[in-house]
């Protein structure tokens, strides 16, 4: 069912403005006050970046949940998880639900990466954590004793963008490569502007919550330089190369100003040789992931993920 006019009426008065950075966190810490958060099974772990803690949180599946990890026996598939929020807002612990709700309707277990934050922490600081992350999983130095072949990267928003990056940065290293990433509304590209060539930018970019402006505000508190918005680690579409890539799903939104750099990105890794799903989520705004499992949106990505990862299974 499309957006009718007074719910675009609404939308469009939430859009006004930029990104004010302390009321945009305050806001995004409420979700912390979750009143579920008891019943969560969770388990808290840091590793290391170049002598940096990164904290993780370890999400159990269905009846599993709480148990010691051993418990589990090697080889139970880990969903990598990195939290949106523009790279200057969000944390591990205001996704309690989201990850909470993703281990149990995929039966994997989720670890997600509370990565350093801009602009304290300008990139490539927070794909660092992310990186040190996966490093430790992939290799054995982890507390789960995952098999790396069943690894899946996943993320939302910038945390598409930092794991499409960090797949990028995988192949470029070679020290651990992803077999599969889930990339969720992706954000891929490094101009929001009235140049960028994207019609959602121009079409979605004013009165869908996210705007073509607070993006840019995201991308001004993330670079550390205008060099840094040359890179493909910084803007995974400025890749001139993207083969030996992940297979990957891409899920967009319809009323979001990302939504055609992902599904851009998609086509680009296909050309590559990369197996890929692109799917569009009809009547969708961005950041719909974070909405309850009631939410038709939110059940129809959940159908989209256990069907990629039966998929997947299915050919190992």
């Amino acid at each position: 069912m499309a957006i009718n006019r007074g719910v675009r009426a609404i939308l469009k008065a939430l859009s006004y403005g930029g990104i004010d950075l302390e009321p945009s966190r305050q806001f995004a810490n409420l979700k912390a006050l979750d009143p579920m958060k008891p019943f969560y099974h969770t388990i808290d772990y840091k590793i290391y970046n170049d002598g940096h803690e990164v904290p993780t949180r370890i999400y159990m599946p269905g009846e599993q949940g709480g148990k010691p990890c051993e418990s589990l026996g090697c080889g139970h598939p880990v969903l990598l998880f990195f939290h949106g929020g523009g790279w200057v807002t969000e944390s591990a612990e205001n996704y309690d639900r989201v990850c909470s709700r993703m281990a149990s309707s995929t039966n994997h277990i989720v670890v997600s990466v509370d990565y350093r934050l801009a602009p304290e922490n300008r990139f490539p600081v927070p794909l660092e954590d992310c990186y040190a992350a996966a490093k430790a999983l992939f290799q054995g130095k982890f507390l789960l004793n995952a098999d790396p072949d069943k690894i899946t990267v996943i993320g939302d928003s910038a945390g598409g963008n930092l794991a499409a990056a960090l797949c990028l940065l995988a192949r470029e290293r070679g020290e651990f490569m992803p077999k599969r990433q889930i990339l969720i509304y992706p954000a891929l590209s490094n101009d929001y502007s009235e140049n960028s060539p994207y019609p959602s930018v121009h079409e979605n970019g004013t009165d869908f919550l996210l705007t073509a402006r607070k993006m840019s505000d995201y991308l001004d508190m993330y670079a550390g330089c205008e060099e840094d918005r040359k890179s493909p680690y910084f803007a995974p579409l400025l890749a001139e190369d993207l083969s030996g890539q992940p297979r990957t799903l891409i899920i967009t939104a319809e009323y979001d100003p990302l939504r055609d750099e992902g599904e851009e990105y998609g086509r680009r890794l296909m050309e590559a040789g990369t197996s890929v799903q692109i799917c569009r989520i009809e009547d969708a705004l961005h950041g719909f992931f974070a909405l309850g499992i009631k939410f038709l949106h939110v059940q129809e990505s959940f159908k989209l993920i256990n069907g990629f990862l039966k998929e997947v299974w299915e050919d190992a």
